[in-house]
């Protein structure tokens, strides 16, 4: 019993470290403190270091000897490659899960689209991006495919940064918004060929507002430079 108590408190360091990360309070390349983690949530070194060890796993930290854990900075053609393989990863949840699902499927999937719709209304990104996290596990776990499942899984919990960010690119809220419309359409549908293209366009797009707003702070870091 207290193993399990001890695994699931790694897991929740982890989560917590991991919405920092997203939300910006930890940023790319920054070193993490790790006695000020333990001071501000009230653990021990152990539970915040084996937690920075899943996160490296992950590819979110970088475990550097001698020197400490610190946030991961891909260089942006790394995160381009991942976002052009997870757009054809989801495109195929989307094609197999339209094929696969039952009308409870469609139903679970449509009320998480009306949570995305309020949230959306209300401009609460941070509720946005957590149910469009539970929707998109969703059409992937109604797919079924295992081998599928496996590779995605690898990748995600590293694009869930990045799709982070991106949402706050100019008009990138509304437009995500307007994908998942589209999306869901595919699916009451029943249109497999449509919903798979309506999610690769919906990741490409994340995609191109990333580069768009990482180019902007190159440009922004090189004015201040000169």
């Amino acid at each position: 019993m207290p193993r399990i108590e001890i695994k699931t408190l790694h897991q929740e360091v982890a989560e917590r470290i991991r919405k920092m990360i997203r939300k910006g309070d930890l940023l790319r390349g920054q070193k993490i403190d790790e006695k000020l983690l333990c001071e501000t949530m009230g653990v021990s070194r152990t539970p915040v270091r084996e937690s920075l060890r899943i996160l490296h796993s992950e590819g979110l930290v970088d475990l550097i000897p001698h020197k400490g854990a610190y946030v991961s900075q891909p260089p942006i053609e790394e995160i381009r490659d991942m976002f052009e393989v997870m757009s054809v990863l989801e495109g195929m949840c989307a094609r197999l899960a339209t094929q696969k699902m039952t009308e409870k499927d469609f139903k679970k999937i449509q009320t998480l689209h009306l949570k995305l719709e309020s949230h959306f209304k209300d401009r609460d990104h941070e509720a946005y991006l957590d149910t469009n996290s539970l929707l998109h596990e969703f059409v992937q776990e109604v797919s079924g495919n295992k081998a599928l499942n496996e590779v995605i899984n690898g990748l995600r919990q590293k694009i869930l940064l990045y799709r982070h960010r991106q949402l706050y690119h100019k008009d990138r809220f509304e437009r995500s918004m307007q994908e998942h419309r589209d999306i869901l359409e595919a699916f009451r549908n029943r249109d497999a060929e449509l919903a798979e293209s309506s999610m690769k366009k919906h990741l490409t797009n994340q995609c191109d507002a990333l580069m768009e707003l990482y180019a902007g702070k190159r440009m922004e870091g090189n004015s201040l430079a000169a």
